[in-house]
């Protein structure tokens, strides 16, 4: 067990069974600025990227959108990379989710904060997010699956599971 800890792999969180992601695919060439480029924190710069408005969860203001899997029963699971340290993404939530969360794991670090109640009859996973330290162990982060994409790196992950849609959080 122990072994394999060691040996970790860039995997998204959803659970073994489910269907392999998609191939990513390259983004689409960006027209050159007018004006000087907004700040990072300004928001995502990919256009098919889930909102706060609609994942029901604040976003961290520099994560950057990498995928999205089923979930089943109609949830999604939401991957952000963020070059910010896990101890800092889980202070943020702790502040903008006014929850305290629970760290599920020492090795690698990951916290979880469940935001609502847990449906088993209709949920797949509790509505929450989940923050992972990709560099415990001496690792050197998630990597970006875009091409040349900066950070080459992500040192921490963000998942978001919002509550399945007619459901309330």
């Amino acid at each position: 067990m122990a072994v394999t800890a060691w040996a970790q792999t860039p995997q998204p969180f959803p659970r073994p069974g489910a269907a392999p992601p998609p191939a990513a695919s390259a983004p689409a060439p960006q027209p050159a600025p007018l004006a000087a480029p907004a700040p990072a924190a300004a928001g995502p710069v990919d256009p098919g990227a889930p909102t706060e408005a609609t994942l029901g969860f604040p976003i961290y203001p520099t994560a950057q959108f990498i995928a999205s899997y089923d979930a089943g029963r109609a949830q999604r699971y939401y991957i952000f990379g963020a070059s910010a340290p896990y101890a800092d993404l889980v202070a943020y939530y702790r502040t903008v989710l006014k929850e305290r969360g629970n760290q599920v794991f020492e090795a690698p670090p990951t916290h979880m904060f469940e935001v609502g109640r847990f449906r088993d009859e209709t949920m797949a996973f509790p509505p929450g997010v989940t923050i992972k330290d990709w560099t415990w162990g001496g690792t050197s982060g998630y990597p970006n699956p875009r091409p040349n994409g900066q950070p080459a790196r992500f040192p921490t992950i963000i998942m978001i599971v919002p509550a399945p849609p007619g459901s309330q959080r």
